[in-house]
């Protein structure tokens, strides 16, 4: 993490890479356990997390700007604890899970080009 006003967006970005990096071994984890016995999918919340931390003010850069980083922390959960769609207890959908990771893996790439962007922008404004 950049200790700098600057790279507000960039810490918010490596935040978003990190909870998705974590997600993506989450749901290989899923996968893998797709045949266990009374395995129960776990996921990880920090979207949510993000979406309260930035409050839904007039300005993102002041949202981005007043974030306290260190509190910005993704949750490892267990989704669906209580429900099974198979007789041995699993809940894990192979679909559903493919489906998550593409998903996932999109998400991390987008955000990892964003910040390659970013960088590039102040790259930009230093040379001139």
């Amino acid at each position: 993490m950049i200790a700098s006003g600057a790279y507000n967006y960039i810490n918010v970005l490596e935040k978003g890479c990190d909870a998705s990096w974590t997600r993506n071994s989450l749901i290989s984890n899923n996968i893998a356990n797709v045949d266990t016995p009374n395995y129960k999918r776990k996921d990880i919340n920090f979207e949510e997390y993000l979406g309260n931390a930035l409050g839904g003010g007039t300005s993102l850069d002041d949202e981005v700007a007043g974030l306290e980083l260190d509190e910005l922390n993704a949750l490892t959960y267990t989704d669906y604890a209580n429900v099974d769609y198979r007789l041995d207890g699993n809940n894990v959908d192979i679909d559903t899970e493919s489906a998550e990771l593409a998903k996932n893996q999109i998400k991390y790439y987008t955000m990892m080009d964003s910040i390659t962007q970013e960088f590039t922008r102040l790259k930009t404004v230093v040379a001139k």
